[in-house]
C-alpha cells in the first residue's frame, strides 16, 4: 500500500476512534458537574461554577445501592459465561466430529437461532421462565445459556474443523476415553477461541438490561436495573447521578476489553475465519 494510503487511512481511523470515545468523554465530565448545569452545558469542561466533586458518585451510591447490584451483575456475569464456554464448546466438538442427520440438524438449528431476534420469543421466553420457576439468579443463567449457545457453537465449531483429528486418535490409542481426550487434549488446544467466546459473552451480558428486566424484576437487581431505578416520577432524572452512576458501570468492563483485546483478535482469526 502507498504511504499516502497509509497516512489517509491513519487519519481516518483516528478520527472515527474518537467519534466512538467522545460519548464516553461527556458521560465522564458531567458525572462531575451539578446537575442543573448538564442541561445548559453539556459538552463544557467542568468550571469552577459547575464542578461538585464526588458527591454524585456518593449520593448514586446511596440511592441505587450499586454494590450490591454489582455482586449480583458479577455473579450472574461469571457463571453464564462459564457454563457458556465449558457445554458450547463439549457440543460444538460433539456436532462437527460425530456425522449423521441428526449432529447436522441440531448444528443448523444452533446457527438459525442467532438470527431469531430476542423481541420474537420474548413474551414467550417470559411466560415459560415462570412456568418452570427460573425467574431467580440461577435460572437466567440457563436462559443465558440458550440465547449465548447459537453463536458460540458456531465460533468453536468453526476452530475445531481446523484441529486435525490424528491428534485425537492418538490420545484415544494411548487409553483416553472421550471425556479425558476432550478435556486433556480438545479443551486446551481451544483456548483461544474460549476466550474470545468468555469475552463477547461477557461484555452482552454485563451490559444486558432487558433480559434481567424481564425475568427478575426489581427483585435481585443488576447494576443496569439499578442505575435505572434513578429515573423518577414523571420522568425526572438527576442527570448528574446518572452520569456518575453510568461512569462506575462501564469502568470493569473497559478494563477487562483492555486487557484481553489481543486474545479476541487472536481467537477470531483462529477460529471464525476458518469455519
Amino acid at each position: 500500500m502507498p504511504k499516502i494510503h497509509k497516512v489517509i487511512l491513519t487519519c481516518f481511523l483516528t478520527l472515527l476512534s474518537l467519534l466512538f470515545l467522545f460519548p464516553i468523554v461527556i458521560v465522564f465530565l458531567n458525572s462531575f458537574k451539578g446537575k442543573f448545569f448538564i442541561s445548559s452545558a453539556p459538552f463544557s469542561f467542568p468550571t469552577k461554577e459547575t464542578f461538585v466533586g464526588l458527591i454524585n458518585y456518593t449520593q448514586g451510591l446511596e440511592k441505587t445501592g450499586l454494590n450490591q447490584a454489582f455482586a449480583w451483575s458479577l455473579f450472574i456475569t461469571i457463571s453464564s459465561v462459564t457454563v457458556i464456554v465449558l457445554l458450547t464448546s463439549m457440543t460444538a466438538w460433539y456436532l462437527t466430529r460425530v456425522k449423521s442427520k441428526f449432529t447436522s440438524a441440531m448444528y443448523y438449528l444452533f446457527v438459525f437461532s442467532m438470527i431469531v431476534p430476542f423481541q420474537m420469543v420474548m413474551f414467550t421466553m417470559t411466560k415459560i421462565a415462570d412456568m418452570l420457576n427460573l425467574s431467580n439468579p440461577i435460572g437466567i443463567i440457563l436462559i443465558y445459556l440458550g440465547f449465548g449457545s447459537g453463536l458460540s457453537v458456531f465460533t468453536f465449531g468453526g476452530f475445531i474443523k481446523s484441529v486435525p483429528i490424528a491428534v485425537e486418535e492418538a490420545a484415544m490409542i494411548d487409553g483416553c476415553n472421550p471425556i479425558q481426550t476432550f478435556f486433556r487434549v480438545v479443551f486446551p488446544i481451544l483456548k483461544p477461541t474460549s476466550i474470545t467466546v468468555a469475552i463477547l459473552n461477557t461484555m452482552w451480558i454485563w451490559n444486558d438490561y432487558l433480559l434481567p428486566s424481564l425475568v427478575l424484576g426489581t427483585d435481585f437487581q443488576t447494576i443496569p436495573i439499578a442505575i435505572q431505578s434513578l429515573k423518577g416520577g414523571h420522568g425526572s432524572i438527576d442527570m448528574g447521578v446518572m452520569m456518575a452512576m453510568l461512569v462506575l458501570a462501564i469502568l470493569p468492563i473497559i478494563i477487562f476489553y483492555l486487557l484481553c483485546q489481543n486474545y479476541i483478535i487472536k481467537g477470531v482469526a483462529a477460529g471464525a475465519v476458518k469455519g
